[in-house]
């Protein structure tokens, strides 16, 4: 005897139509698997209806009434569907009281719906952890007794609940150049140009310094006679002289400077520490136009020296720009010509544009 309970089901036969299932065999006529069957079972006219009178067949050409087919061992009603969902039409529910065969569980994580009790020892799916070293989704929640796994509370310094890390830029695969190196090449860059600067200033030099001394010894003289130092003027030819020493220091300064990052990327004081100066796009030579505009957003400056020191204090401004940029540690000087710094390993290589395959030493794809 089959457990199935007595209602209307699809015909295992033809799973188009549906027939009512009296608990032990199929009653009724089939009707379409999406018409809406009647309560209970089919009417008893439709059960049976009389037969056209025909002549008496003779026992040998009647055929025995074939068996309904039974439905399969542990057949029964799906699972309860996910909230929101709407049964197609001429669906029926199962009756009161209605339990799965025994031996059948539900799919794994399946929930009963609200309001209904779940199947005769269901157990609850396990609470799912996080991974190790995640973090669990806003608004999670972790179930009681639940225990975080080893490390899964330790957090990088600085580090927010729920955000990543930031990633350290690699332009073209290479790091970027520390502060603290490229602080040095600058210092031995400002040496070279000085030692420049006192072969070629060294006259205008001497000839302020000829100017200074009558001037500095009045001045003296003005104070222990109780004027003041303002009172003593600077002849025009001292200033003439100051403006020349500027303007010579900076075309020295051009000339060091922006051939040398144009072809190679490299000052002796970035060679030095080994590090270059490469565009953010490629690493191509810069050309001499896009290393004047970098340079000359901090050298030309240097004239603004003799107006009360306004051009040192612009140019101090630019060198400490790079700690104020975290992501890329680009000075204003590297915003304006789209550069930036990066520090060579200690194996020789060097940045080689991956579109050309030029350039000498190992490639070092990013």
């Amino acid at each position: 005897m089959s457990s199935l309970p007595a209602g209307w089901y699809k015909d295992p036969a033809d799973p188009d139509t549906q027939r009512y299932w009296d608990g032990e065999g199929w009653l009724g006529k089939a009707i379409p698997a999406d018409a809406v069957p009647p309560d209970g079972p089919p009417p008893a006219e439709e059960e049976a209806l009389p037969a056209p009178e025909t002549a008496p067949a003779t026992p040998a050409a009647q055929t025995p009434p074939q068996a309904q087919p039974a439905p399969p061992p542990g057949w029964g009603p799906q699972p309860a569907p996910p909230p929101g969902w709407q049964p197609p039409p001429g669906w029926q529910a199962p009756p009161q009281g209605w339990q799965p065969p025994p031996g059948t569980q539900p799919p794994p994580g399946w929930q009963p719906p609200p309001g209904t009790q779940p199947p005769a020892g269901w157990q609850p799916p396990p609470a799912t952890q996080p991974p190790p070293g995640s973090q669990p989704p806003p608004g999670w929640q972790p179930p009681p007794g639940w225990q975080p796994p080893p490390g899964w509370q330790q957090m990088p310094p600085g580090m927010r609940a729920g955000l990543y890390p930031a990633v350290q830029a690699r332009p073209h695969g290479f790091a970027l150049a520390g502060l603290g190196p490229r602080l040095i090449a600058r210092l031995l860059d400002i040496l070279a140009v000085l030692l420049l600067n006192v072969v070629v200033n060294g006259w205008f030099a001497y000839q302020w310094a000829r100017e200074f001394a009558p001037m500095y010894r009045a001045t003296i003289d003005e104070m222990a006679n109780g004027g003041s130092a303002w009172d003593v003027q600077a002849s025009g030819r001292m200033d003439g002289l100051l403006w020349a020493m500027l303007i010579i220091a900076t075309l020295l300064w051009l000339l060091y400077e922006a051939p040398a990052i144009s072809s190679s990327g490299q000052t002796l004081g970035k060679r030095i520490m080994r590090i270059k100066v490469v565009a953010v796009e490629n690493t191509e030579p810069l050309g001499f136009g896009r290393a004047f505009g970098r340079w000359a957003r901090l050298g030309l400056w240097t004239p603004a020296w003799g107006c009360a020191g306004i051009g040192f204090v612009l140019q101090l401004i630019d060198c400490i720009s790079p700690v104020f940029d975290q992501q890329l540690r680009q000075a204003f000087h590297d915003k304006t010509a789209r550069t930036v710094v990066i520090a060579l390993p200690p194996d020789d290589r060097q940045p080689v544009d991956a579109t050309t395959g030029g350039g000498g030493g190992t490639t070092h794809t990013p």
